[in-house]
């Protein structure tokens, strides 16, 4: 038996009366378990298995090839706000389908787990800009799983731009999908799956993507910047998984 707390990432029926659910957990990282009993109008887990609620589950953890048994699944807190902004709704859908995409099962990411509890309690508050919230959870997440960007360094030689480049402050850069940061004057030749992006724009990702990112300001954004931010990481994530984002069209409010 295992015990923890759990954000409930997908669930899908398995016969009549039971269903199988994907849960990130912060002891036991990604589990896939069998929830028998689940569909049924008296159902033993009392309506605790919502997308995206928080739970406090108990599980009997099986072998790697085999679905683990929850026995146990007590609500903690619902993702309410879809009844109120439909944007909202979406960024948090959007967490789950990256949570399941980008991690593995069984591998323990503490500091993921702390990240989406407070991504999902962050969209529940209408004074915090969404577009910021959900720009910080992808940069954080990419940093905790070694897939960040390098901002300040050239992706390819690894100089820093600041001392190789000599245009102004108020200059463009390149950033490379394929290599995976930005280029430096002397890199960006035959450079492949590029976007030019404004020093202002590397400025404010450098900034949400900080290691202390409780300390990030998420209550705005510029406006200015949404629509390059928001091509920028649908390229890179889709780059990274080698398949579109599924919520990318739902979107696309979030570019404007």
């Amino acid at each position: 038996m295992e015990q923890c707390d759990a954000i409930i990432l997908r669930v899908y029926p398995w016969s009549e009366t039971s269903c199988v659910t994907t849960i990130l957990t912060r002891s036991q990282g990604k589990i896939s378990a069998l929830a028998k009993g689940a569909r049924r109008p008296k159902s033993p887990f009392e309506a605790a298995l919502d997308l995206l609620s928080v739970c406090r589950v108990v599980f009997i953890a099986k072998s790697a090839d085999s679905l683990d048994i929850l026995t146990e699944a007590k609500l903690r807190r619902r993702f309410r706000i879809g009844a109120k902004d439909l944007l909202r709704l979406y960024c948090g859908y959007y967490v789950a389908e990256l949570l399941d995409r980008l991690t593995e099962k069984g591998e323990q990411h503490p500091q993921i787990f702390d990240l989406a509890l407070c991504t999902l309690d962050n969209l529940e508050r209408e004074e915090l800009e969404p577009r910021a919230i959900i720009l910080r959870f992808e940069l954080q997440i990419l940093r905790e799983l070694g897939h960040l960007p390098t901002w300040d360094r050239c992706a390819q030689c690894g100089c820093l731009l600041w001392e190789v480049d000599s245009e102004p402050e108020d200059s463009w850069t390149l950033f490379s999908t394929f290599s995976g940061g930005v280029l430096c004057q002397h890199c960006r030749s035959g450079a492949r799956q590029i976007l030019r992006i404004h020093r202002s724009v590397q400025s404010l990702l450098i900034r949400f993507s900080h290691p202390d990112w409780e300390a990030i300001d998420v209550s705005q954004l510029e406006s200015k910047h949404h629509e390059v931010i928001r091509k920028l990481m649908m390229r890179y994530f889709t780059y990274l998984m080698d398949s579109p984002i599924k919520l990318q069209n739902y979107l696309e409010e979030l570019g404007r």
